[in-house]
């Protein structure tokens, strides 16, 4: 068994009337990479579950928790990259949530600014291909309604939500 370095959690929600948006926040200045646009993302502490290091992650980072999150999601995509801070090759296991489309956002000292995009604009936005790939893959599988159940994980254990696929040829709940 293979445990990443960090974990990277995209946000996105599904506003009444528009387009689905991702949240991009910036790094702040005085932080490696100061400026970049990205998602939350942080490290697992000691033996915490991948996952759920995931979801603390996004309440540290913007505050969003408990309600505000509406589904949680495990992108299947682990990416990988050289940081010559640490020489070294790190790994991060990549996760989404849906949050309300009213959920309000509050930032840690991580980050200076925030942005709800269009999945178009957040993917050009952002500079790694693994960022974009993540991107991708909310709007290729999350945003289907057969294909979600599928990545659907449970908040309070970050397990496979078991019995929650649907019947092949049927749409999830």
């Amino acid at each position: 068994m293979i445990r990443p370095d960090l974990v990277d959690c995209w946000i996105f929600r599904l506003p009444p009337a528009g387009e689905v948006e991702v949240l991009l926040i910036r790094r702040a200045p005085g932080r490696i990479l100061p400026g970049l646009w990205q998602c939350v993302s942080g490290s697992v502490d000691g033996d915490e579950r991948v996952a759920l290091a995931a979801l603390r992650e996004v309440a540290e980072e913007t505050g969003l928790a408990g309600a505000a999150i509406e589904a949680f999601y495990d992108l299947d995509l682990v990416n990988q990259f050289h940081e010559p801070s640490v020489d070294g090759v790190l790994t991060a296991a990549v996760f989404a949530v849906r949050v309300a489309s009213d959920a309000s956002v509050t930032l840690s000292h991580e980050h200076d600014d925030q942005r709800w995009l269009p999945i178009e604009e957040a993917w050009s936005e952002v500079v790694w291909p693994g960022y974009r790939e993540a991107i991708a893959r909310i709007g290729d599988h999350l945003l289907d309604p057969d294909r979600a159940p599928w990545f659907e994980l449970a908040l309070e254990t970050g397990a496979r939500r078991v019995g929650a696929w649907p019947a092949p040829g049927e749409a999830a709940r």
